[in-house]
């Protein structure tokens, strides 16, 4: 199982990256996301997305992330803290991928310096500025070795079929 809780966010210009940490911790294995600080209307998002595509993924907002990182460290999750100044996910995939049971950190602003010691793992992925975004799809593709898109989302009005060229989209009058 993967979980992801997003900490902290940027007035203004972050619903839009938060939401989209949101839609890539859902596209790419993750089962629920706990996010501080953010605009309700993400969870409608994130609701009617489920609705449209399939799946459970769930949202739940917390007033403080301490308590749920320490709460899924005594559930035995391995806290995985994306941050620029951590080891190189090309060093730690593989012990990341044998892990059952995964919390992600994922930082908008500068994440408490109390985070780094809380984590299991400190990942950094590249060595350049770059987004947060990129970074979780990364360590979520890298831990679940391309997995994750075999997935199936149950109960979707709306499946994307692969094709070579132009668009194929599956539609159902009602959900499964």
């Amino acid at each position: 199982m993967i979980e992801v809780v997003r900490i902290g966010q940027r007035l203004v210009r972050d619903d839009r990256v938060t939401t989209h940490v949101a839609l890539v911790s859902r596209a790419f294995g993750a089962e629920k996301i706990y996010m501080t600080e953010v605009n309700p209307e993400i969870k409608d998002t994130l609701q009617k997305i489920n609705k449209t595509w399939g799946g459970e993924f769930d949202v739940e907002f917390i007033e403080k992330w301490k308590p749920i990182v320490k709460k899924k460290k005594e559930e035995n999750f391995k806290i995985v803290h994306l941050t620029m100044y951590g080891e190189s996910i090309n060093d730690v995939q593989q012990k990341l991928g044998k892990e059952e049971n995964i919390l992600v950190v994922v930082g908008a602003e500068k994440v408490p310096r109390e985070i780094y010691g809380l984590a299991d793992y400190n990942v950094g992925v590249g060595s350049q500025p770059h987004s947060e975004i990129s970074a979780l799809a990364i360590l979520l593709d890298r831990i679940q070795n391309g997995k994750q898109f075999e997935k199936s989302f149950p109960g979707a009005i709306r499946k994307i079929i692969p094709t070579k060229n132009g668009k194929n989209v599956e539609v159902k009058e009602t959900r499964d």
